[in-house]
């Protein structure tokens, strides 16, 4: 494999990785948290309802989440392709 085929394979693996972290991240904090907040309020978590909790919580602790998961990832698809430190 030529070093731009190289190249272009690892912007691919790290852009699929991002887009995937954004498509949850969204689905998570615009979907849970506003779009489907009216459904989720009939569902109780910490005195509060399960809409309310995505919106204000959720979110959050699933964007953090996401970014250990990409740390993660990214370190596997580094060492994949020799970048790795």
């Amino acid at each position: 494999m030529s070093d731009r085929q190289s190249s272009n394979a690892y912007w691919q693996a790290n852009l699929k990785i991002i887009y995937i972290c954004i498509a949850i991240w969204a689905i998570v904090s615009y979907g849970f948290g506003i779009i489907l907040r009216p459904m989720l309020a009939a569902i109780p978590i910490g005195g509060t309802d399960l809409g309310f909790w995505f919106a204000q919580q959720g979110s959050i602790l699933i964007f953090i989440v996401l970014i250990f998961w990409y740390t993660a990832r990214m370190n596997k698809i580094d060492a994949e392709h020799g970048v790795d430190e």
